[in-house]
């Protein structure tokens, strides 16, 4: 159930005081300087499911890597996924680098100037494509993130679950009927920020607030309690250890498939337990086929790195076999029937990982 506290005066009141607010309390963000697509979409890509602090020196780097859309389609993929290392859901760079090919190819690397077009690209869904439909063309078209759906829900008084799909559609509608035509683009950067800096998921800020006096939630005490998400995500927890294989310079990784976490990335071969990773290396069959090489082995079975994703939690403990040289030929047969790579050891800083090998990288120097 919603409580309709919405109409035109007060549509147009709630925009004046975002307005007024956001040019008072408003960073100072790179990609708010500019009104090129390409920027934009970079931005609004990696600050997905992205607080601004994490994303900011991502979006740096790859903008000093791909300064136009043709450098980043024009780059190897694992260039790219060595860049997105650490920053998680894979996915979105994935999409990002196809997207560059798409536009390079498909649209001789302009970027379509309206939301229909925009949506249709490679891992543009409703709200991107608004994103860089409204700041870069200034079409009046409402984004809808997080930060949006909070500010809307607790003003407005609404109730509808928004992880549905008629919750989402409740919400776009609402933003939708509140943006001004004429400056849509500051609207949906003032909402958002509004969200970001002062509607906050915990402890809002309410005693300062520019809107509190017709803030449905504040006047009935409901702010905890909106907006309201029913679904939650199930999480799956998986126990991984991990085989650190080194013979002389040179050290075996695994390029992840599709249809698991990490596509694309790079990490060491791993036995998958299931109920916690293993305290014996002897049940691990992956173990039993490296015995052949006779390695030194450093195992603690209680160091246990934790890994947290939005479906899965990760537990992983790692052990490091260290074959000698004269087994490498031998090993270099086993490797390939195996589907791994046997790299030397100063490639693996160019090769993109998951953060859980990067932390244990880290502890091995």
């Amino acid at each position: 159930m919603s409580n309709k506290n919405f109409n035109v005066l007060n549509n147009k009141h709630f925009a004046s005081i975002l307005l007024d607010w956001y040019e008072q309390n408003k960073r100072d963000l790179p990609w708010r300087n500019t009104t090129e697509p390409y920027i934009i979409w970079l931005s609004e890509v990696i600050l997905q499911q992205t607080r601004v602090a994490q994303g900011l020196p991502y979006f740096e780097k790859f903008l000093e890597n791909f300064p136009k859309v043709e450098d980043l389609a024009h780059a190897p993929s694992e260039e790219v996924m060595r860049l997105w290392q650490g920053l998680g859901y894979y996915s979105r760079a994935r999409n990002l680098h196809q997207c560059a090919k798409d536009i390079v190819a498909t649209h001789n690397g302009k970027f379509p100037d309206r939301y229909n077009s925009l949506i249709k690209l490679k891992g543009v869904g409703s709200y991107t494509a608004a994103a860089i439909a409204s700041f870069s063309f200034n079409e009046p078209v409402a984004v809808v993130d997080g930060n949006v759906f909070r500010v809307l829900a607790r003003y407005f008084g609404v109730s509808t679950d928004i992880a549905s799909s008629s919750g989402k559609k409740e919400f776009e509608k609402i933003a939708n009927e509140c943006i001004p035509k004429d400056n849509p683009a500051t609207f949906n950067q003032a909402i958002m920020e509004f969200g970001s800096l002062q509607c906050t998921p915990k402890n809002p800020n309410c005693d300062v607030c520019p809107l509190s006096n017709s803030c449905f939630a504040f006047k009935n005490e409901l702010t905890t309690q909106l907006p309201v998400k029913i679904n939650k995500v199930k999480v799956k927890q998986r126990y991984f250890t991990y085989f650190y294989i080194v013979c002389g310079d040179q050290v075996v990784v695994n390029l992840r498939g599709a249809g698991d976490i990490w596509q694309g990335l790079y990490d060491f071969p791993v036995f998958e337990s299931a109920q916690k990773p293993l305290a014996e290396l002897n049940g691990a069959s992956l173990f039993q086929s490296l015995t052949q090489f006779d390695p030194e082995i450093h195992f603690d079975s209680a160091t246990i790195f934790k890994h947290i994703l939005t479906h899965q939690r990760i537990f992983a403990n790692f052990a490091t076999l260290i074959i000698q040289p004269k087994h490498r030929e031998k090993l270099q047969k086993w490797v390939k029937e195996s589907n791994y790579n046997l790299i030397q050891q100063e490639k693996l800083e160019s090769l993109g990982k998951p953060r859980l090998i990067l932390k244990f990288l880290d502890d091995e120097k």
